[in-house]
């Protein structure tokens, strides 16, 4: 039994914050029934999106719905508050949140009062003051971002397909994505996967018309699945004409002109932005220790150093490797170390709650997959090396097995079974991102040609 009622506070709903939940509310079930102990996560979005399907649900491959879990359905005995974490006073055991709700209140932010504190609110987009990008970049790290380059990419074929400009033309059918990780690599193998294949839908589109350029600053790419399969990597992308420029950077992107420190310059519609990720702004924003990188530094068993009662994982912390044989060596902030952080983080609270000693987390690097394209990858596991169809294929398999819920793993398998018996989808559904555009004309409006100002609804 725990010692005293403990009112504990989930900062996020990602990798991290669901799964440490959904293990709290199955270890904790009597306490929460009993009123003992009191659950509440707060996150922007009601669902957890599983960010290594993004790639295949922006080529069309798995629909966006079932790339993410809804928190209320899997977390059914936690209370699930939609809103952001600005600010942690832990000193006094307060977080301030702002809510959908907050404007229209005007009342500012709530505070909420915790026992326990666990901050998992992970990353944001790591960008440079690139002139342009703000205006014209592409992220690639939400569903909606996933599923809007899609619509995207289908719209610049159409473009270009009804044009009779060669520099709109041109500029329409070039691609432009910056980061050699997992997320620029995956999602450029896809994309230009899908619209090589949608390209025999059109009569005067080729797929030698478009060009796809990847940028990479460093010296090589994909470096989590080791030097040789990344050089393979780059052998197979250029071997599909996908310009691959290695220790370059964007210098601008302003006037849609993508202009590479090399000196190239690339009349684009497209830039996708996927040059990493840096800590959430939530914990400058409170009294906790960070690290030089502005990750919360932790202890072997997930809590925040020299801060009693908080604990944190997955891209917000700083977490010694123990397996790494040498000092100073931190887990690296991947999905691999994020669901089994949450698993012993969840379970060092309720040890703490009870008075029990704490684990400690140990788990060794296994590896990494990647996709890129329709029965093509690149795997590095255990030691093996993989490429080709048998890397993709333990690619989906390896995925299918993670992704939370049987649910969610009876639908996305059925998709691809249906994937392989039918052809792809090739529409754009962009009208989604302003839906009430049309019906503004309609009452004698214009269309805001502007954001809306909330990008995830409606102007």
């Amino acid at each position: 039994m725990v010692k005293e009622r403990a009112r504990i506070l989930v900062v996020g709903g990602g990798y991290v914050g669901m799964y440490t939940a959904l293990r709290l509310q199955r270890r904790l079930k009597r306490e929460l029934d009993r009123g003992e102990v009191e659950i509440t996560v707060v996150t922007p979005d009601p669902y957890m999106t599983y960010q290594p399907f993004l790639p295949e649900a922006a080529a069309g491959a798995i629909s966006p719905r079932h790339v993410v879990v809804p928190l209320r359905r899997v977390l059914d005995r936690c209370r699930i508050l939609i809103g952001e974490a600005t600010a942690v006073d832990h000193a006094k055991r307060t977080a301030t949140v702002t809510t959908l709700a907050t404007e229209e209140e005007g009342t500012g932010g709530r505070r909420l009062s915790y026992d326990e504190l666990v901050l998992a609110p992970g990353s944001v987009s790591r960008t440079l003051p690139v002139p342009g990008l703000a205006d014209h970049g592409i992220g690639f790290k939400t569903v909606e971002e996933a599923i809007g380059l899609r619509n995207h990419v289908i719209e610049q074929m159409d473009i270009a397909s009804s044009t009779r400009d060669p520099g709109i033309r041109d500029a329409a059918l070039t691609f432009v994505f910056v980061g050699g990780g997992f997320a620029g690599v995956e999602a450029l193998g896809e994309l230009e996967d899908m619209a090589r294949y949608a390209a025999r839908y059109y009569h005067n589109v080729q797929p030698e018309d478009m060009k796809w350029i990847l940028v990479e600053a460093s010296e090589r790419i994909l470096p989590e699945v080791g030097e040789e399969m990344g050089r393979y990597t780059v052998t197979e992308l250029r071997r599909r004409n996908i310009d691959v420029r290695l220790e370059t950077r964007l210098e601008s992107c302003a006037d849609r002109v993508a202009v590479l420190s090399d000196g190239a310059r690339f009349p684009t519609r497209t830039v996708v932005w996927t040059a990493g990720v840096k800590p959430h702004p939530v914990l400058a924003a409170s009294d906790l220790p960070r690290n030089g990188r502005g990750r919360l530094t932790c202890t072997a068993e997930l809590a925040v150093d020299g801060a009693p009662h908080a604990w944190a994982a997955g891209d917000a912390a700083a977490v010694p490797d123990v397996t790494a044989g040498e000092p100073g060596r931190e887990c690296a902030p991947n999905a691999q170390h994020a669901v089994r952080q949450a698993k012993v983080l969840a379970d060092n609270i309720v040890h703490s709650l009870r008075g029990e000693p704490l684990e400690t987390y140990e788990h060794a690097y296994a590896g990494s997959v990647a996709s890129l394209g329709l029965h093509k990858g690149v795997a590095h596991v255990y030691g093996r090396k993989l490429k080709g169809y048998p890397a993709w294929f333990m690619h989906r398999a390896y995925h299918l097995s993670r992704v939370p819920t049987f649910n969610r793993k009876a639908r996305v398998l059925a998709e691809w079974t249906l994937a392989g018996l039918f052809k792809r989808e090739i529409v754009s559904l962009g009208s989604l991102e302003h839906p009430r555009a049309e019906f503004e004309l309609a009452a004698g409006g214009k269309p805001s040609l502007d954001p809306p100002h909330n990008p995830k609804g409606s102007s």
